[in-house]
């Protein structure tokens, strides 16, 4: 290997799946860079065609072949992501439109579809929603797959059977070729492209693999066979790494792996601090297969169970019927547990058939979410008898979101009386103290918190679109994400001004955001008064362990010292201090 491949260096992106792996890069092409443009004489126009057809035929069969080769312990999420990129090929917009593009053009099949790509990915652009904007990357990579049977080389990856320790550098991946990657004993995933909701992101959390996205030029800067380490804890890659280096990051591997095991030791303890305080850990589901996840680390609840998967990635609307069994088989899987229900947090620029779309200017301050329910009332009306409906089978509450004034409110629970008058009337069974709670997620909700503590049953903090709301950042955006800062001074004090509200009229209080699973700020929230936490399965276990070390008395004089503090920079080390 020439001396130039040697140089060390070292990418920093977003760490989306915990741990550290060691091994030898294998890059996968980006095929959307080798697509060109070129003419095609007309009496060929057929043949294009037809080569178009095969070529979506081909990978509408390696898909289903794929699926239809799952092991039966695989994780849900795997043939759920496989089935929405069926539907995706199986879109006229993919599927026919560029058809339309050869005729009309005379162009070649790659150039026509790659077109029809790049203006349904502009659509997913004006998406506020960071999960739904995400899943333009499933328009790419269903696109990328056809283009590379066009190109004639097709996802398959040869992988070296001799290798075991390997890590894949990536433009991006998608959900089929990280089924067909696992079976080639992956270490870690590392890409240019995501985020914290990417596929990317969830797949690699499901199949406890580390990962970073958002790297940006990993795929250009990295060289394959390269010996590459992957932090996912602090979301760094380190290329060549020197002797000293590696070393010390074999280190870190052992003491990672063993710190996981001593962990899953801790699944049956309850959470409770030092000086004797319970705290209630529940984690954040969005389909009913990730109950499983959330029982193998001891969860006490589903915090924030989201309605959307139900929703995305069809042209119809799931019927009251379809909503109802997931609904029910949540609340029988956690066998009288509670599970928090939010209602569908959509907009009008996430329409699910994309020709009905409407575009918004500014789609953070746009319809969606409750707004969207209450201008479509049929659409709330069947999910809220859905979920009454499964009340009867567990202990649901029902989570509005993004609630901002009383008003909506009060005309959501005008809707909420009406659905259960329709359930009495047709003698349907369901829970009458079924409990309300609202999502706090805009600055204006938070600073009114205790108005509406007085008129609900739970509050749930949203912390991710409320640090965005309140500093006017988008975290997605790269040019202004650096300074997306859970930690600035606002931000804290709307946290702890929501906390103290709830706790001043008796409601329970949670976070469901990234904060509730980030440990950095665990003391903190318990400082202010938190006493429930929602988040991902996978970081229950780590919070649960910072609770039993925390003695809350002893923590008290950081927590006034930090909500003195107006400067971000004089918050950080005492943020450090507090939790050491």
């Amino acid at each position: 290997m020439a001396q130039s491949s040697k140089v060390s260096f070292s990418m920093h992106g977003v760490g989306v799946s915990s741990g550290i792996a060691i091994g030898n890069a294998h890059l996968v092409s980006n095929a959307l860079l080798e697509v060109v443009h070129y003419h095609i004489p007309k009496k060929s126009l057929v043949a294009e065609l037809l080569r178009f057809e095969n070529a979506v035929e081909r990978v509408r069969q390696d898909l289903e072949e794929i699926r239809n080769q799952l092991p039966s312990n695989a994780p849900a999420e795997l043939s759920a992501f496989i089935n929405t990129h069926l539907m995706i090929l199986a879109d006229k917009h993919l599927s026919e439109e560029p058809k339309a593009i050869i005729e009309q053009d005379l162009c070649n099949a790659e150039w026509a579809l790659k077109q029809r790509m790049n203006e349904l990915v502009a659509q997913f652009e004006l998406i506020e929603d960071e999960y739904l904007r995400e899943r333009k990357q499933d328009v790419v990579q269903v696109v990328e797959r056809v283009i590379k049977v066009l190109l004639g080389h097709p996802s398959e990856v040869a992988i070296r059977p001799d290798e075991s320790a390997l890590i894949l550098v990536a433009h991006d991946i998608s959900p089929a070729d990280a089924i067909q990657f696992k079976h080639h004993q992956f270490a870690a995933f590392i890409t240019d492209v995501g985020g914290v909701t990417s596929h990317t992101a969830i797949l690699a959390r499901s199949l406890s693999i580390p990962s970073i996205v958002a790297l940006h030029r990993a795929r250009d800067l990295i060289r394959d066979g390269e010996l590459i380490i992957v932090d996912g804890n602090d979301g760094v890659v380190i290329v060549n790494p020197d002797k000293d280096t590696l070393a010390e990051y074999r280190l870190r591997q052992e003491q990672w792996e063993l710190e996981q095991q001593k962990l899953k030791r801790l699944k049956q303890t309850r959470a409770v601090t030092l000086d004797g305080v319970e705290v209630e850990l529940h984690a954040n589901i969005e389909v009913p297969s990730d109950v499983s996840k959330a029982k193998a680390v001891g969860a006490t609840g589903i915090g924030l169970y989201r309605t959307e998967f139900l929703f995305m990635n069809r042209r119809d609307m799931p019927n009251e019927e379809e909503q109802f069994a997931a609904y029910r088989t949540v609340a029988e899987l956690m066998k009288g547990q509670p599970v928090t229900i939010r209602t569908l947090d959509l907009g009008a620029d996430k329409q699910m058939n994309p020709d009905a779309a409407r575009s918004c200017t500014n789609p953070a301050l746009g319809l969606r979410a409750i707004r969207l329910c209450l201008s479509e009332p049929h659409i709330f009306h069947t999910q809220l008898r859905a979920i009454l409906r499964a009340s009867h089978y567990g202990k649901i509450k029902i989570l509005i979101p993004m609630l901002s004034t009383l008003s909506e409110l009060r005309q959501t629970i005008v809707l909420l009386e009406r659905a259960k008058a329709s359930l009495r009337a047709e003698q349907l069974p369901f829970d009458e103290e079924i409990k309300l709670g609202g999502m706090i997620e805009i600055p204006a909700a938070a600073i009114n918190a205790e108005a509406f503590a007085r008129e609900l049953d739970f509050l749930s903090i949203g912390t991710n679109d409320l640090i965005q709301y309140s500093l006017a950042i988008d975290r997605t955006d790269d040019s202004v994400s650096h300074l997306y800062s859970p930690s600035h001074p606002a931000v804290l004090k709307l946290i702890e001004m929501t906390i103290r509200a709830g706790n001043k009229q008796g409601i329970p209080v949670s976070v469901c955001g990234e904060m509730a699973g980030d440990l950095h700020f665990t003391r903190l929230l318990m400082g202010f008064g938190l006493r429930q936490f929602s988040m991902h399965p996978s970081h229950i276990l780590s919070i649960k362990r910072q609770v039993l070390q925390t003695e809350l008395q002893a923590v008290a004089p950081l927590v006034r010292k930090i909500m003195g503090l107006y400067d971000i920079e004089k918050i950080e080390p005492v943020l450090v201090k507090l939790n050491h």
